[in-house]
């Protein structure tokens, strides 16, 4: 289980394969499936110019590590990937990676989704949007 925060743009695809690559038990997953979300350009009916995310440091990584080791005792998958931006976002980066690695794919599929829906809607990250007039704390998150 890899777990990241990182202030830098990545490519989601690339890191994908880097940890595939890695991975001790290759020829034993069957599936991968995989998570990318990106900021939009849009949000509440407003434009959005660009995005400043913060996060809690130790506690964030001690969070996403948490449920990604939940993830592996609730399903048989053979490894989880979790990187996720903070800092100045630009409309089309990626912001946040969920992979996840199983023999099939129901397991991997479900375990995506938990660790998905657990990041989004508990782990400590703050948005603020920058809009064409102002800026904005994001309250809420939008649904799945």
């Amino acid at each position: 289980m890899v777990v990241q925060i990182r202030n830098e743009p990545f490519d989601a695809y690339a890191e994908v394969q880097i940890m595939q690559d890695s991975l001790e038990q290759q020829g034993k997953f069957g599936a991968t499936s995989v998570f990318v979300g990106t900021m939009r350009d849009f949000n509440e009916d407003e434009s959005v110019q660009s995005m400043f995310l913060e996060h809690y440091p130790g506690m964030t990584e001690k969070y996403l590590t948490q449920i990604s080791q939940q993830a592996k005792q609730n399903w048989p998958i053979i490894d989880s990937l979790i990187i996720h931006r903070v800092g100045q976002i630009e409309p089309g980066d990626s912001i946040v990676l969920v992979a996840v690695w199983a023999a099939h794919r129901a397991a991997a599929y479900d375990a995506n989704r938990y660790l998905m829906e657990e990041l989004k809607s508990r782990a400590p990250f703050w948005k603020k949007e920058q809009l064409n007039d102002g800026q904005r704390w994001v309250e809420k998150n939008t649904p799945s």
